[in-house]
């Protein structure tokens, strides 16, 4: 009898680990990400940048950029992913011109995230240390020089927003105050 319910425990946490490891993987394809109606804006951004076409034939998609690799980390984010998808059924960002209203506020979330990380995504496919400094203009050179030899207190998220998306116009602050606000609040589950 204790062999059936030890059996039946590990098939039991053999599927759900399975489910959870196929959900996680299935979120983070660029298709499940820009099924929202909000998201295909950036869509189209993305698709005339350089993270989409390059000469290296390179393509990041959406989670190699907004989703952590690790685990713990990649579950926040997952969670945290969770208010935009609210904000889209409450018809908050469900269509441009609401998007537009409030990007300026959500790029400085994700800039926020990237800095306070140390740009880690961006860190998992470019590493200083691989790159071709000598094609890099003077100023680039220059900055990444000071990154690899630890001498700078920037990182990548600094130099590099709009890379893959357009950088939002800076709201008047009384009104980028007033009109998000609540984007900033927890989610309830009430």
């Amino acid at each position: 009898m204790k062999l059936i319910a030890v059996l039946i425990l590990l098939g039991v946490g053999f599927a759900f680990a399975t489910a959870s490891s196929v959900t996680l993987e299935a979120t983070n394809e660029t298709e499940f990400c820009t099924s929202c109606h909000s998201m295909q804006w950036v869509k189209e951004e993305w698709m005339e940048s350089v993270h989409y076409a390059n000469v290296s034939g390179v393509r990041a998609n959406c989670s190699d950029c907004h989703v952590p690799h690790d685990t713990g980390p990649k579950l926040v984010a997952k969670l945290r992913a969770a208010k935009d998808v609210w904000h889209e059924i409450r018809g908050t960002i469900d269509n441009e011109e609401k998007f537009e209203h409030h990007r300026w506020q959500m790029a400085n979330a994700v800039w926020d995230r990237m800095k306070a990380t140390d740009s880690r995504e961006c860190k998992s496919c470019h590493t200083v240390a691989a790159m071709d400094l000598k094609e890099q203009d003077r100023s680039a050179r220059k900055k990444h020089k000071k990154i690899a030899k630890g001498s700078s207190n920037k990182t990548c998220i600094d130099c590099h927003k709009g890379v893959a998306h357009e950088i939002p116009e800076e709201p008047d602050e009384e009104e980028h105050t007033a009109n998000n606000a609540h984007l900033n609040q927890p989610i309830s589950i009430e």
